[in-house]
């Protein structure tokens, strides 16, 4: 039986800007699919893809915005959640996936692929997982032909999963396990998530149903620490312990990972439920062939340390998050921070240790001040510098970089940064590059805060002495590494397209 149909027609990928759906996007543009991604900030997607992808600006919350952005699309992603979202997930969930709905019924849709969580409880612990079944519900009920994969844990470089692993294995040789790092799982690797993506485009719609999708080895969050343990050759002691609430294991995970609480709580609530592929039909209707753990966490690793990272967790934009990625404001109702260093270099020297700043590189001067700093923000909820980025030598709008967000990243030229720290108003980080007249470049770094009233402004003097500290040494040692290290490397877009194709 051929189950297979024509799919030579648009494609539309939402949450395109996340950890799956910033992956299956690559894909699809390696398949020379025709495609389109939709996105709340258009420019973080306009700066990874350019001119190869349609990019239209549409939110879910906004019914009036996804008319533009399902015009001409016969299958269409659904690769949205509100994960890192604050009140009420299911509610916003399900708002999300009714509009979308409406809108692609409107619009002729042909097929919706949705990505969702497996699990084998009844989920009433879980907000997470009861949403995104709930989601599922909602697109089936469109009469549109929808089909859903459940996907257990879903291991690679830069997943949620594979991150919490890495930084409980790697910081502490004790661990506390409460109960939940017990619980069956059926992880998968992000290559066979996208695998499976992939070739659901070309399925013929009569079979579009729920197919749960795991990988080959039936272990625990447990196994899969001691698992990564061995692989990298460290030895780690267990403590069980009877009983530790969602609640107490997310502030554990928020004080030793980069996981924020309310999102850990989230994680671990739907985690508190075997996540088995009972259904098997996927291994009949589909071609994939998922690995093993041992596998998984090998491809994970090689990207890892290859510093390749396609996507990251951190990166993605929640449905349900208000923040955007915008322009400075006027900057008369800022505070401004100003200085200059000229350099004897050309702007790609110049410029080359300014994108690197952050993660593994630091701040070029008094890192243990911003560490307070990130340990004084986690304190108070906020993300603290644990994120680290995504890859070590190249920015893109949208891209963590500790506890900054790009704003955009122009190479050779500038580089704005917003900050997403806990404080009682906006900041933003700037460096332009400017040639001189007499030969070689200005650096130049301005520090901008939007004070929010009297605290405020109270905030930015008080610590003006520490910050005039802070920044004109982070921009001396900027200028004194610029010129050094002239290795270029090709960006993980180009990495991923290169490889791809040979």
């Amino acid at each position: 039986m051929n189950n297979m149909v024509n799919s030579n027609t648009l494609t539309l990928v939402t949450g395109a800007t996340g950890y799956v759906g910033s992956r299956l996007s690559l894909a699809l543009l390696k398949a020379n699919v025709p495609l389109r991604c939709m996105a709340r900030q258009p420019q973080v997607l306009q700066d990874r893809f350019g001119d190869a992808v349609d990019v239209v600006k549409a939110d879910v919350l906004d019914p009036e915005s996804l008319s533009h952005a399902m015009k001409g699309v016969q299958t269409a992603y659904y690769l949205i959640h509100a994960l890192s979202a604050t009140g009420d997930l299911l509610s916003l969930e399900e708002e999300g996936a009714r509009n979308f709905a409406h809108a692609a019924r409107k619009a002729g849709v042909q097929r919706i692929i949705f990505l969702g969580g497996l699990s084998n409880g009844n989920s009433k612990k879980s907000e997470h997982m009861k949403s995104r079944h709930a989601v599922g519900d909602i697109l089936r009920a469109s009469g549109i032909p929808t089909l859903e994969f459940r996907a257990s844990i879903i291991i690679g470089s830069g997943s949620l999963s594979y991150d919490l692993i890495r930084s409980l294995v790697h910081k502490l040789p004790v661990m506390i396990t409460p109960r939940w790092v017990s619980m069956s799982a059926q992880p998968i690797a992000i290559q066979d998530v996208l695998a499976y993506l992939l070739e659901a485009r070309k399925l013929d719609p009569s079979l579009y149903q729920i197919y749960e999708i795991g990988g080959q080895d039936l272990v625990s969050y447990l196994e899969l620490m001691k698992a990564y343990a061995d692989r990298r050759g460290l030895k780690r002691a267990f403590l069980p312990v009877p009983v530790l609430t969602p609640w107490l294991s997310s502030l554990w995970l928020a004080l030793i990972t980069p996981v924020l609480a309310r999102v850990g709580k989230k994680l671990i609530a739907s985690i508190t439920e075997p996540s088995v592929v009972h259904q098997t039909s996927a291994t009949r209707v589909f071609a994939v062939r998922p690995m093993g753990v041992e596998e998984a966490l090998e491809a994970a690793d090689k990207e890892h340390y290859e510093e390749a990272v396609l996507s990251h967790w951190s990166s993605a934009r929640s449905s349900a998050t208000t923040t955007p990625i915008g322009e400075v404001p006027d900057l008369s109702q800022c505070l401004i921070d100003n200085r200059r260093r000229q350099v004897n270099c050309t702007a790609a020297e110049a410029f080359r240790p300014i994108r690197r700043i952050g993660g593994q590189q630091g701040w070029y001067f008094a890192n243990m001040l911003w560490k307070i700093r990130g340990a004084l923000d986690r304190a108070v909820g906020g993300v603290g510098l644990r994120r680290g980025r995504r890859n070590p030598e190249f920015l893109y709008s949208g891209d963590v970089v500790d506890c900054w967000r790009v704003v955009h990243c122009r190479e050779n030229y500038s580089l704005l940064m917003q900050a997403e720290m806990k404080m009682p108003g906006k900041a933003w980080l700037r460096f332009d590059i400017l040639p001189n007249t007499e030969g070689g470049v200005t650096i130049t770094q301005t520090a901008i805060f939007k004070p929010s009233g009297v605290w405020g402004r109270m905030y930015w003097y008080s610590l003006y002495p520490l910050h005039a500290i802070l920044f004109s040494g982070m921009l001396r040692a900027i200028a004194r590494n610029a010129g050094k290290g002239n290795r270029e490397r090709l960006l993980p877009t180009q990495q991923f397209l290169e490889a791809s194709s040979q």
